[in-house]
């Protein structure tokens, strides 16, 4: 082997006698036995070795190369010494862009290597389709490629010493059939050899086909969802006949008609001591052209007792939507009771303001009484016994806690479940209850003359009447008894009858008329059984403004300054 550490200079040994270096070598040493005297030399020191270059360097590894190589049968003067290889030198540094433009030029060489090897490979394939299709030959340029490409690899293997790779078997013809027929697989990252470039396209355009249609659905959803939450919805409209049904209406009837029973009770309460402040309290409430003492000739006395809207309206033609007439029943300190009837114009629907009578009122009879009639009900059968029982041991003790609101006294008559109304009671507002009649009423089904049969747990309804003492209001002295009745429900238990519910009121099966006249109502007609009470009349001496509107017509509302809305 060869010893690269060792200097030129001493590798000496064997050379022959012709080789200039081993007679260099030996020079020093017959220099130094030479000296006179015959003293023993001093100890050679060999001199500093001098500075070689690169190129004197390598030269004289290439020649302790040749000495060691083994030498064949040629002269010496005709051994040809091999040359090195060439020094690598050492590019200068590059930049980084440099280095970029570099690479990106390998990769567009690299492309178009890849790009002219697969043309090719289209042009060798369509060729031989062609050819079959013809019934000929066709040449095979990408054979003839793939066998150069395969030499030239064989002879870079023989330089390197390696074994040169084995020859590609030739490739099969697509229509060949057997076990020794093949099929294409194309290379990593490549595309089928046959239909493969047309596949691909069809799926991306697939692909780009679908995701367009959800971009475009979700763009039409979320716009509209935008547009429809930006869109105000109205409600939908009720018809005319609907409206009237429902007695719908946007006017504001209840404002209205607080505001027309302040003025019918100002307009019927009246005394000769108290004009200037009556007619200054109905200025507030009237618009200029109206009465502005409501009828009163100034004379007598009268005095208001309550003034209540009975729910009757009716349009005010020439203010449309804005006006209508309400009627009031005003009841009077010696009990005579009548209607007034007020028209009222409101300026603001929507805020109820702006309120005004714009006219003078009618004096109307009552509404018509009518007879009840009688009730439509299967016939009832009463529990006589159950009801006796009810009496004397249930709601005698019941009413007596009730009326007094004794909580712990009512646990004992009353089921867990009982409604706040049994277990409340009237905080002593009535006193001394003394049950007067219960009538239980029997189970659906039960035949008249048997005893019927409860379950645990059946409610059962019963109509009970209760004397009531202690409802002399203000004078405590006075023994009053008063009678009201109830609808009490009793539950059947394990431990007896307790009681789940009551309620005030009880209704008449037998029905009859509303009302009879009464002395109370010496105007009373025998046809309708209404009071006619005459209407207010104004004094002949009397002045009438001259913008005075009647009730069928009233004049529009002009608000003075100095009438301020109340």
């Amino acid at each position: 082997m060869t010893d690269h550490s060792s200097s030129a200079d001493g590798a000496g040994e064997g050379w022959p006698s012709q080789q200039p270096a081993q007679a260099g070598a030996a020079q020093p040493g017959a220099a130094q036995s030479a000296q006179p005297g015959g003293r023993t030399p001093a100890p050679y020191e060999a001199p500093a070795p001098p500075q070689l270059s690169a190129e004197a360097a390598r030269s004289q590894v290439a020649a302790a190369w040749v000495r060691v190589a083994p030498q064949a049968n040629t002269p010496p003067g005709q051994v040809a010494v091999p040359s090195l290889p060439p020094r690598a030198v050492r590019p200068p540094a590059e930049s980084k862009k440099d280095q970029r433009e570099q690479a990106k030029a390998e990769r567009k060489a690299e492309y178009e290597r890849k790009r002219a090897a697969r043309k090719a490979e289209y042009e060798s394939k369509k060729a031989a389709r062609t050819s079959r299709k013809g019934g000929g030959t066709a040449p095979a340029p990408a054979a003839s490629t793939g066998t150069t490409a395969a030499t030239a690899g064989a002879d870079r293997s023989a330089a390197q010493g390696a074994p040169a790779p084995a020859p590609a078997p030739a490739p099969a013809r697509s229509g060949a059939k057997g076990p020794d027929a093949r099929f294409d697989v194309p290379r990593p990252g490549g595309r089928l050899p046959s239909n493969g470039r047309s596949t691909h396209v069809a799926l991306r355009a697939t692909l780009l086909i679908t995701t367009c249609v959800f971009a475009l659905g979700s763009c039409g959803v979320t716009g509209l969802v935008i547009g429809r939450s930006s869109v105000s919805v109205k409600p939908a409209a009720l018809a005319g006949e609907d409206l009237d049904r429902y007695r719908l209406t946007d006017f504001p009837v209840q404002s209205a008609a607080v505001f027309a029973e302040e003025y019918a009770s100002l307009c019927m309460t009246y005394a000769p001591e108290n004009t200037d402040k009556r007619r200054a309290a109905l200025a507030r409430y009237t618009s200029s052209g109206v009465d502005r003492d409501c009828g009163w000739n100034g004379k007598g006395k009268q005095q208001v007792k309550q003034a209540s809207w009975d729910g009757t309206v009716e349009e005010l033609p020439e203010y449309g939507k804005n006006g209508r007439y309400l009627n009031i029943q005003v009841t009077y300190m010696g009990g005579r009771t009548t209607t007034l009837s007020v028209p009222v114009y409101v300026k603001d629907l929507a805020g109820a303001s702006g309120l005004r009578v714009v006219g003078n009122v009618g004096e109307m009879p009552l509404p018509l009484r009518d007879t009840a009639p009688a009730l439509e009900k299967p016939e009832e059968v009463i529990d006589q016994e159950l009801s006796a029982q009810l009496r004397d041991q249930v709601l005698a003790g019941y009413f007596k806690a009730w009326a007094a609101s004794d909580t712990t006294a009512l646990t004992r008559f009353t089921t867990p479940d009982a409604t706040t109304a049994a277990v409340s009671g009237l905080a002593g507002a009535l006193t001394a209850p003394v049950v007067q009649e219960v009538q239980a009423l029997a189970p659906e089904g039960t035949e008249t003359g048997k005893k019927p049969t409860y379950t645990q747990g059946q409610a059962v309804p019963a109509r009970v009447t209760v004397v009531w003492g202690g409802g002399g209001g203000e004078d405590a002295k006075a023994e009053v008894a008063l009678k009201r009745s109830y609808r009490v429900t009793v539950v059947n238990t394990a431990q007896g009858w307790f009681i789940k519910d009551i309620r005030g009121g009880v209704m008449d099966p037998a029905g009859g008329r509303a009302d009879t006249p009464s002395a109370a109502s010496p105007a009373a007609t025998p046809a309708s059984g209404a009071s006619v009470p005459a209407a207010p009349s104004v004094p002949s001496g009397a002045p009438v403004p001259s913008g005075a509107a009647s009730p069928g017509l009233p004049a529009p509302p002009k608000p003075a300054a100095s009438q301020p809305a109340p």
